[in-house]
């Protein structure tokens, strides 16, 4: 990340990278495939723990309330790299390979939460759209989370957005950055008269 930083993504080699961990390119090449994946090198990490939240959570509950619950216990690790997030981010956002490998780790991570759910008894459809969703949930809760000025943890962010999720699939108006909805005008009536 310092390498990135100070030279910039698209001109820092692996061979500088390797240097500065005190490695050979070889060695670099056990762990990593490319450059790419230096950034990405917690995702299977990241689905396990979502996999095994979901397969844990208690009976009955409802699907989407199992991925939330999933998702909110990842706020403690996360809190732990909370600095390297906000530098990870913006370099991810500025390099469209990096978009592109962040999409592939999403679709992947979807796939896996998706036969979790199956796992659970959840019918295929419904485990594939719950999946997507949560997703989304995701998406929206760490973007707010890397911006969030006043540090508020990755579960109140997946709280917040599941909130939102639901007015919206309920046909409420939602604030900008709030789970509360607005108020809608008054529906006007159509005379029929004439």
């Amino acid at each position: 990340m310092q390498l990135f930083q100070e030279r910039g993504y698209d001109r820092t080699t692996v061979e500088e990278i390797a240097a500065r961990a005190g490695l050979t390119e070889r060695t670099f090449f056990r762990y990593f495939a490319d450059k790419r994946e230096v950034l990405f090198s917690r995702s299977k990490e990241l689905e396990a723990l979502i996999v095994n939240a979901i397969a844990d959570a208690p009976k009955g509950m409802a699907p989407i309330d199992v991925v939330a619950a999933a998702l909110e216990a990842l706020s403690p690790g996360f809190e732990e790299r909370r600095a390297h997030a906000s530098k990870r981010q913006p370099l991810i956002l500025a390099h469209a390979e990096l978009r592109e490998r962040e999409l592939i780790k999403l679709a992947s991570l979807a796939s896996a939460m998706a036969e979790s759910l199956r796992g659970r008894g959840v019918e295929k459809t419904v485990a594939n759209l719950v999946a997507e969703a949560g997703i989304a949930i995701f998406k929206s809760a760490f973007e707010r989370w890397v911006e969030d000025t006043k540090k508020h943890e990755l579960a109140h962010h997946v709280r917040v957005a599941l909130a939102e999720l639901r007015l919206i699939t309920a046909g409420a108006s939602v604030a900008p950055s709030s789970p509360l909805p607005t108020r809608k005008a008054p529906r006007r009536s159509r005379s029929t008269s004439r």
